[in-house]
């Protein structure tokens, strides 16, 4: 049997394959940005960038940050996707100025490696509006670097009522969980947590706060060559030195998410929504208002549904569109369009929890959605009312009260003289109580089937 050259030239290169191993540095890193707020959208793209890196068997994923902090329900999925990972997840703090702030802190202590670059801080990690104040009497204490632990023991703060010191306890017990897994500093945790300290790049390298200072993603990955990490799957050693950085950049679900979960876009989605369910209120039949209102409604409530919403706003938010509607409908002599407006503004002062960095509703936009929706009821109302008043132009309705002339004389007796006027552009059988000559003008005061009741026009 012979073998030809083709055959033999393609096993060769199976076997080549299979002995020679891949490249470590093609594409072995990926690093995925998180700048800005902790929300669903980052969150989603870095989970998905790192559920990726896992099932192509990647040596790393780099997550940049330089974040205020965000949403607690975001953080907490972002840090259960890394705990889960059998790729070493490297936060980085970057570039220079940068900042893990507050939910910031929470992703670095969760990550196998945690770095930054110089001129960086981290810290301030307090649950947002729960930010405890020191006790007048006793003053408490605040060592940025640590060096003095029994100044951070737990009580050296007031941290409010029962509720808030639950939450700051299950969040004190969360960091300090983290810092557990990861050989991390648990006494600044815990300060971090209950008195909000922070620290300076090279402070919280000392502390034992982070594993290293890298100036740029070079630097870093040389510096964690080598190291072991405990991953989901185990102890793994990390081969970075001179891997190539594949840099994920946003697809348009991060887009997407970026733009429903904008405070101010999701606003703005339910209110227009609104506006064109009362337009077909207002002009039924239209259907295109209400189509359109019906979609962007829901995509505001999909938006909201994400976010930090406290639903008593938007109950406050309906009931001053609604209050501004009666308005118009009642003479209440501005009681219900006052009362609707106030509503509507306090409504959306308190839909967005305002404590939350990067998800504030700017008072300029409840201003200019307030203003708008306040002339728009009232035009739209108005318009509405005046519409209903005018007297109708079309159909029988229409032919009551207006003028006929007779183009056939009446003729009968005792009040009851039929004859023919014309009226509208058409002839009609008519009764009068008198006998009209041709050409007279008559009133027409009532239709009885096809007779139209007419009398002598004043």
């Amino acid at each position: 049997m012979r073998i030809g050259f083709k055959t033999v030239y393609l096993a060769v290169l199976c076997l080549w394959a299979h002995l020679v191993p891949a490249n470590p540095s093609d594409d072995a890193v990926w690093l995925v940005d998180l700048n800005g707020a902790v929300g669903p959208a980052s969150v989603d793209l870095i989970i998905r960038t790192i559920d990726e890196a896992n099932e192509a068997s990647r040596e790393a994923v780099i997550i940049r940050m330089n974040t205020p902090g965000g949403l607690d329900k975001a953080m907490r999925d972002l840090v259960q996707a890394i705990l889960s990972s059998d790729v070493p997840v490297i936060t980085y703090v970057a570039p220079n100025g940068a900042r893990a702030a507050s939910a910031g802190t929470y992703i670095a202590y969760a990550s196998h490696i945690a770095a930054m670059a110089p001129a960086t801080n981290i810290g301030s990690s307090t649950p947002v509006s729960l930010a405890p104040q020191p006790n007048p009497q006793t003053p408490a204490k605040s060592d940025p670097t640590n060096n003095n632990p029994t100044d951070n023991k737990p009580g050296s703060t007031q941290t409010g009522d029962a509720m808030s010191k639950k939450i700051v306890n299950d969040a004190v017990a969360y960091l300090k969980g983290l810092g557990e897994l990861r050989h991390r500093n648990l006494e600044w945790a815990e300060a971090t947590v209950r008195e909000g300290a922070n620290l300076r790049a090279s402070a919280a390298l000392e502390a034992n706060v982070i594993d290293l200072i890298a100036t740029d993603v070079e630097s870093l990955l040389e510096s964690v060559n080598g190291r072991s990490v405990e991953v989901a799957s185990g102890p793994r050693t990390l081969a970075t030195k001179e891997a190539s950085v594949r840099y994920i950049e946003a697809d348009w679900r991060h887009q997407l998410l970026s733009v429903l979960t904008d405070p101010s876009i999701a606003y703005g989605l339910l209110i227009v929504g609104l506006y064109a369910l009362m337009l077909e209120f207002y002009n039924p039949g239209l259907i295109f208002p209400a189509v359109a209102g019906v979609i962007l409604i829901l995509l505001g409530a999909y938006g909201l549904q994400l976010l930090p919403v406290n639903y008593s706003g938007i109950a406050l938010l309906v009931v001053g569109i609604v209050l501004m509607g009666a308005e118009v409908m009642t003479p209440t002599f501005g009681v219900l369009g006052i009362g609707g407006l106030i509503a509507f503004v306090l409504g959306s002062m308190i839909m967005f929890d305002g404590d939350v960095p990067g998800y504030e509703l700017p008072l300029n936009i409840i201003a200019a959605f307030a203003i708008s929706t306040g002339l728009m009821v009232f035009l739209v109302g108005g318009l509405a009312i005046k519409a209903r008043r005018q007297r109708i132009v079309t159909g029988t309705e229409a032919m009551v009260g207006a003028s006929a002339i007779v183009n056939r004389t009446f003729s009968g007796q005792e009040e009851n003289y039929y004859g023919r006027v014309s009226a509208f552009g058409e002839n009609w059988q008519a009764r009068g109580n008198t006998a009209f000559e041709k050409d007279t003008v008559v009133r027409i005061n009532a239709i009885n089937g096809l007779v139209l009741e007419v009398s002598k026009e004043n």
